[in-house]
């Protein structure tokens, strides 16, 4: 059995994807933009990922630019049978590598035409719609019109499954009644328990939650009591805040992105790291932790 395998398997769209995946965005640049540093050591990752289990891997055509789903391209192309590659729809980026909306019918139509050319795909296996109603976070407003697109171009058979990300729950309902919903990417992490609820009603309805950040908006305080039980369990902070994840739910699913094939290795060791219960009640407690160390 294979480090990656030991996390176990969830569905996705219909396939059965390992909950350790990779996530695509920090092959690029600075911000996400512009081309990476070490192109080689770019594809490197990418193909260490595959050979090491990997069989999801999470990107977008607005990383970089284009230049993300370019180097999965390059790296993996033809793609194994088994890869599900995800990608998301509805932003562009400015000239300064701004996230600007991008949720007109003719962007979210050029977007699909974007990634299906960037890949070397004839159809997108799953495409999440991310609500720009928020940059920076949920807000409330209308998903209809841009998912309607999105159902217009699953008919013609450019998009398989359609995902959603950056929502709130009212508007996983909206697009659960105009279309199938195979999976929802937010923000959450063991100190940003915002969508608990959220995700326990997903795993009762068998639908993948896929939390992006899984150390962002942590106070020092809680970072430290983050470190202070990964020493003792002989692990760094983000292999245990992964593996709480793990955890937390079966229908969870993992990106954890890198640049550097070290750091892909302990994200995927993750597999192996079981947390105690004693652990896992002093995690929890860290999401109400006060926003000061003193």
């Amino acid at each position: 059995m294979s480090e990656v395998s030991k996390a176990g398997t969830f569905q996705l769209g219909g396939r059965t994807v390992g909950r350790l995946g990779y996530g695509a965005m920090q092959l690029a640049g600075p911000g996400v933009f512009g081309p990476p540093k070490d192109r080689a050591g770019a594809l490197a990752v990418l193909r260490q990922a595959v050979v090491s289990g990997v069989n999801h891997i999470d990107t977008s055509d607005f990383y970089g630019p284009h230049l993300t789903n370019q180097l999965i391209r390059e790296a993996l192309h033809p793609y194994p049978d088994n890869l599900v590659i995800v990608t998301k729809i509805s932003a562009r980026r400015g000239a300064d590598g701004s996230w600007l909306p991008a949720m007109s019918r003719e962007e979210l139509i050029q977007a699909v035409h974007d990634n299906l050319r960037n890949l070397g795909l004839e159809a997108l296996e799953v495409v999440n719609l991310r609500s720009m109603h928020g940059i920076h976070g949920p807000a409330e407003g209308s998903l209809e019109a841009p998912l309607t697109v999105l159902a217009e171009l699953q008919r013609q058979g450019l998009v398989r499954h359609i995902g959603l990300s950056n929502v709130t729950p009212a508007q996983i309902a909206q697009g659960r009644g105009i279309c199938d919903i195979v999976c929802v990417q937010n923000f959450y992490n063991l100190v940003n328990r915002a969508d608990d609820a959220l995700v326990d009603q997903l795993n009762r309805d068998g639908i993948p939650y896929v939390p992006f950040f899984p150390l962002g908006g942590f106070t020092p305080l809680q970072s430290h009591t983050l470190t202070d039980v990964a020493k003792g369990l002989g692990a760094t902070p983000m292999q245990v805040a992964l593996a709480w994840l793990l955890q937390r739910s079966p229908n969870i699913l993992l990106i954890p992105g890198t640049s550097s094939i070290g750091h892909l290795r302990d994200n995927l060791a993750v597999a192996d790291l079981k947390l105690p219960k004693d652990a896992v009640t002093t995690l929890n407690q860290i999401a109400g932790a006060t926003q000061a160390e003193h």
